[in-house]
């Protein structure tokens, strides 16, 4: 399957609460990212713990996701956006490479959860 048809296929994934994600990222055994792009984080902030990876990096020849994933390659990854929509693509495209990953849905969720935030 392509990167393409894989990106905006809209498959299946799994998901988890912000609270869970965030008592999995505080144990060591998964890895937060949001996958919004660099003046969303710069308008809103981020997740505390969160790894900042745009999507749109993704697609290209991008170090810092490469980085990331093999720094991370045996925890589990939770990715959020702005309504879970994007990080629903990108669960599923890292799953069909291997990857453990849960879409924890929005930013807005995690804020909503009372967990904390950091400017960018």
């Amino acid at each position: 399957m392509s990167f393409f048809k894989t990106l905006f296929s809209g498959q299946s994934n799994e998901s988890v609460t912000p609270e869970e994600a965030a008592r999995r990222v505080a144990a060591g055994t998964a890895v937060l990212i949001d996958v919004r792009e660099a003046d969303e984080w710069a308008d809103t902030g981020v997740a505390e713990p969160a790894l900042t990876l745009a999507m749109s990096e993704l697609r290209g020849p991008s170090e810092a996701w490469k980085k990331a994933l093999a720094a991370n390659k045996d925890r589990e990854f939770m990715l959020y956006c702005r309504s879970g929509g994007r990080s629903g693509r990108v669960a599923d495209l890292l799953r069909d490479q291997g990857f453990k990953t849960f879409n924890i849905g929005g930013f807005s969720d995690w804020e909503r959860a009372g967990l904390p935030v950091r400017k960018v």
